[in-house]
């Protein structure tokens, strides 16, 4: 009579363990980071930014009517520009960074306020630690691999999933203006040695006459005439893509293949940028840094680098660069000499 007992016990304790053992994976498996918007039961779950934009009601009327036409040329623009759609690989993504806590992919470009937007991220997503204010968090630390993470990282229901439902957006700027502002920054400073090795030796090697040693060891002293042959060399782009400072937004952050809900512009930085932080909520926990820069690269001083620069070569840096030109509205110039 002892056995039977014996084995309902044995079998319970079985049962017994099996169970906590399946609650154990199962608590283990879950996202580090559930995606907003899908919180546990008991806790509850608030509005997304995505359905803040549709709903209408967290911004003034005139700002949603510029930001629907900035999606609609968009739109327009990649039906008529681009031929061939394609499927979105990891690659493609190294640029979005993901906010899981608040719902927001943001595609960095840079020289177009990116450092200041990281730091926003850093300070939304705690990375930040005790720093609440953007402006607190060093430069190069917002550069950090690893500080946030970018959908690349993801699995691809996970990267599937935040495409549908997170708040999408990218800030772009006028493309000369920007590229003056990459020249400026990365070949006319003498702490960007790492770049005058990198590139500016080589650009000096290919696109001098007879340069001096001194230039071919250094690479300091390139001139924009030289950096502008160096772009539209074909042989600088099969030898390796361009580097992201003067890569096109549309090969960085694939506009025709990503429907972005927000399309920023630098030259109305401020106000889009309060725009998307109440989209999401958090326009009270943090603000955008304002610039206060009066070395910022203007029209006008971009204008003042390509007056050296022959209509030929114009028309070609142009029609490198005439995709962000089309896709984001952007006129062309009017000191340009081409046309």
């Amino acid at each position: 009579m002892r056995k039977p007992k014996v084995i309902r016990m044995v079998f319970a304790l079985s049962l017994g363990c099996f169970i906590m053992v399946i609650f154990y994976f199962n608590s283990n498996l879950r996202p580090a980071s559930e995606p907003v918007g899908e919180r546990s039961s008991g806790q509850k779950s608030r509005r997304s930014p995505l359905q803040a934009l549709y709903d209408g009601d967290q911004v003034e009327p005139a700002v949603q009517v510029i930001h629907q036409g900035r999606r609609e040329l968009l739109e327009e623009a990649c039906r008529s520009y681009t031929r061939k759609r394609r499927v979105l690989i990891p690659e493609d993504l190294k640029h979005v960074i993901v906010d899981d806590q608040h719902g927001l992919l943001y595609c960095y470009v840079p020289k177009v306020a990116c450092t200041n937007w990281k730091r926003v991220l850093m300070v939304l997503t705690g990375v930040a630690g005790s720093h609440q204010d953007p402006l607190e968090i060093p430069a190069n630390e917002a550069h950090v691999p690893g500080n946030l993470r970018t959908l690349s990282e993801y699995t691809t229901s996970q990267i599937n999933q935040r495409l549908r439902s997170y708040l999408k957006f990218v800030f772009v700027r006028e493309p000369f203006e920007r590229l003056v502002s990459a020249y400026r920054n990365k070949f006319t400073r003498s702490y960007n040695t790492a770049f005058h090795k990198r590139y500016g030796t080589k650009i000096v090697r290919r696109h001098r006459p007879d340069p001096q040693p001194e230039a071919l060891e250094r690479g300091n002293d390139v001139s924009f005439e030289e950096f502008v042959y160096y772009l539209v060399d074909p042989a600088t782009q099969r030898e390796e893509p361009f580097n992201e400072h003067w890569e096109r937004v549309h090969s960085l952050c694939h506009p025709c293949l990503i429907h972005y809900d927000v399309v920023g512009k630098y030259e109305t930085l401020e106000q889009d940028s309060r725009y998307v932080l109440q989209l999401a909520g958090v326009e009270d926990q943090v603000s955008f840094p304002t610039s206060s820069k009066s070395t910022r690269t203007t029209g006008d001083m971009a204008a003042q680098f390509f007056h050296n620069i022959s209509p030929f070569y114009q028309k070609k840096l142009y029609n490198l660069y005439r995709m962000d030109f089309l896709l984001f509205n952007y006129s062309v110039p009017a000191y340009l000499k081409f046309r």
